[in-house]
């Protein structure tokens, strides 16, 4: 079974950094999309970052500038350096791999969630 593992949250000070990193494990044929999503308390679930197919990228407006997404297809990971942490950007930090699994079937995948903390 294709499995995502996130690790790298934490509790950071504003201005500070933290990398995220996610990992699938399985049976996997390929990956295309690869994302980042995040969810505060008592708020929907918004994207944060996005590799599409290729290496372009997408960034939510508040978070241009600071964050960067990345991915190493060798590894099956997909990382988000977080710099300049705000306050704001306390949530819970999903990550996402559209993944072609054994079955060669598309299916979509999502991390556990981490835990990112931004306060004084």
């Amino acid at each position: 079974q294709v499995q995502l593992v996130e690790s790298g949250g934490g509790l950071v000070q504003p201005g500070g950094s933290l990398r995220l990193s996610c990992t699938a494990s399985g049976t996997i044929s390929s990956i295309n999309r690869m994302g980042w999503y995040r969810q505060a308390p008592g708020k929907q679930r918004e994207l944060v970052a996005t590799m599409p197919s290729g290496d372009s990228t997408n960034y939510a407006d508040s978070v241009k500038g600071r964050f960067t997404i990345s991915r190493d297809n060798a590894k099956n990971t997909v990382y988000l350096q977080m710099n300049s942490l705000k306050p704001e950007d306390t949530a819970v930090y999903y990550c996402y791999m559209k993944i072609r699994d054994y079955r060669l079937l598309w299916r979509d995948y999502w991390g556990q969630g981490t835990q990112v903390t931004v306060s004084s």
